[in-house]
């Protein structure tokens, strides 16, 4: 019985993150224009997170369970959790939902509307990303499909909650309504919904420039952090049941994090800031070191 509320524990978790993803929406509730240079801040404020905790959090408890010796499992963790983040990016990439002519009329028109929005507002730099789409069209099977695509995508970040918690009920921690959760589980949580809000805002964006309502691009902001609880589910109960695997569960976590920080939160935030002075190469300093500073208490946890 004991496992089973803890996989509610750790399932309600990955739920918060999957949640905070749609607080990336909320500004648009109250503002027609979202700041670059706040949005940059936040790329900066989520990669100092997310690299402290990966290295001072998951890769250090992933040394502690590691047998003396060369860590091979954490190591092997490491490469894995890059592998496994690569293979997703080139699997989104390659992804096409539109066919024949039909897609090409879209594309054409989507490229027209994002033109006349560039010069208007300064905002559709990107392409929208593919849940924005298929919220706008209403599009059931698209977003089935999608959500399949994010499942793999999201997964390492849902590894991260689920085994951060893999010492739930052995130690003492944070009490959260009468339960001790880990510190790192706890610093993994706010983490990752940290890292979901900018997400979330980037996924309504486009959507705002289609003229969506504001409630569809939380839904489609959310959506897109669904499968979070999932993997969270599924890699606490893997190190829960494998103990000698806790090392190469560490180390995948730490590994796909570090490596989300350095091909995918840098660049976006870069490209946000595009319009801004050197990039917004300063407010994404800022950030950062404003969220590694946030979470110095893992090195003494």
């Amino acid at each position: 019985m004991a496992f089973a509320e803890n996989l509610v524990i750790v399932f309600v978790a990955g739920l918060v993150t999957a949640l905070a993803t749609g607080l990336g929406a909320i500004p648009f509730f109250f503002v027609d224009e979202f700041s670059d240079r706040w949005n940059v801040g936040l790329w900066g404020v989520a990669s100092g997170i997310m690299v402290t905790v990966s290295v001072f959090g998951l890769a250090d408890e992933g040394l502690a369970y590691a047998s003396s010796g060369f860590p091979t499992l954490l190591v092997g963790g490491v490469l894995a959790g890059v592998v496994l983040v690569e293979v997703s990016d080139r699997i989104l990439d390659s992804v096409d939902l539109g066919s024949g002519d039909r897609h090409r009329e879209d594309e054409h028109d989507r490229e027209v509307s994002e033109s006349a929005e560039i010069q208007a507002n300064g905002v559709g730099r990107n392409d929208p990303p593919l849940e924005a789409t298929a919220f706008a069209a209403a599009d059931l099977k698209k977003l089935v499909l999608i959500l399949g695509i994010l499942t793999v995508h999201s997964f390492p970040e849902g590894v991260a909650v689920g085994v951060s918690f893999a010492e739930l009920g052995l130690e003492a921690g944070i009490s959260v309504f009468g339960v001790s959760i880990p510190l790192l589980a706890v610093f993994m949580t706010v983490a990752i919904s940290i890292h979901n809000v900018p997400e979330g805002t980037a996924i309504a964006i486009p959507m705002r420039a289609m003229g969506l309502s504001n409630w569809r691009m939380v839904g489609a902001a959310v959506f897109s952090s669904l499968p979070q609880p999932i993997g969270a589910v599924i890699a606490f109960a893997f190190v829960s049941w494998a103990e000698a695997f806790l090392p190469f569960g560490f180390g995948f976590a730490a590994g796909a994090m570090v490596y989300l920080v350095a091909t995918e939160f840098v660049p976006e935030a870069l490209e946000t800031g595009a319009d801004l002075p050197n990039h917004g190469r300063y407010e994404l300093l800022v950030g950062f070191v404003a969220g590694a500073v946030a979470m110095f208490p893992v090195l003494f946890a």
